[in-house]
Parts: C-alpha cells; sequence; structure tokens
C-alpha cells in the first residue's frame, strides 16, 4: 500500500491516511477481505506516530470502509461500492456549490473557475 504523507499540505496526518485509504478501496485496489497494515507497521514505514494510525484506522471503521479483529488486524469491509461512489459525489457537489456562491460572490466567470479546477485537478 502506497500512502504519501504531506507535512505541508494543512491537512492531519490521519486525514491524510484516511482519505488515500478509502481511496485506494473505491478505485478497486483494495478488495473486500484484504488486509491493511498493522498501525506499528504502518506508523514506522510512514515515519509516525502509532496513535495517529491508530485514529486513522478508527475513523475508516467508524465510516464503515474497514473491519477489526482483535489480535488478527484491520481488513477492508465489504461495502456497496456504488453506494460510496455515490456518497463521495453528494459530497463533491456540496463542495461544488459552495465554491459557486464563494466565486459568485467574489466575481469569478465560469471560465476562470474551469482553469482553475483543470489546473488543480491536473497538479494532483
Amino acid at each position: 500500500m502506497n500512502i504519501i504523507i504531506s507535512n505541508s499540505s494543512g491537512q492531519p496526518i490521519y486525514e491524510q491516511i484516511v482519505s488515500q485509504i478509502k481511496s485506494l478501496i473505491i478505485s478497486g485496489e483494495l478488495n473486500e477481505g484484504d488486509a491493511l497494515p498493522s498501525m506499528r507497521l504502518l506508523a514506522k514505514e510512514l515515519r509516525i506516530s502509532v496513535i495517529t494510525t491508530k485514529r486513522a484506522y478508527e475513523e475508516l471503521e467508524r465510516e464503515g470502509f474497514t473491519v477489526s479483529f482483535t489480535g488478527k488486524g484491520s481488513f477492508v469491509a465489504s461495502r456497496n461500492i456504488d453506494l460510496i461512489k455515490e456518497q463521495q459525489l453528494k459530497e463533491i457537489e456540496n463542495h461544488m456549490q459552495e465554491i459557486i456562491k464563494l466565486s459568485y460572490n467574489c466575481g469569478i466567470k465560469l471560465d476562470e473557475l474551469i482553469e482553475m479546477l483543470t489546473l488543480f485537478y491536473e497538479g494532483e
């Protein structure tokens, strides 16, 4: 599992881990029943605190992306991928509505928004 942590992103490290693991699950790179690395191993690989990986794994489990078994570890939960994608799409739509509201208030035109979105999208 390839997780990249950015100390300059402004996003907490545990959230970076959560979002990247969610992306791996949604994209199908991680499938139902696949084991995640142990919290200690992931912490060691990323050179971060075990507490941080624990928080990320707890968040993934709370959101239903993973299940944990004492003494065995954490595994990708069985979930309806279409439902997950629909939830993500709804979240994107909410953010886009907020962006449109803010851009309208600032006098930013649609073509400028599209250009900004393109730059950000290609930068990822």
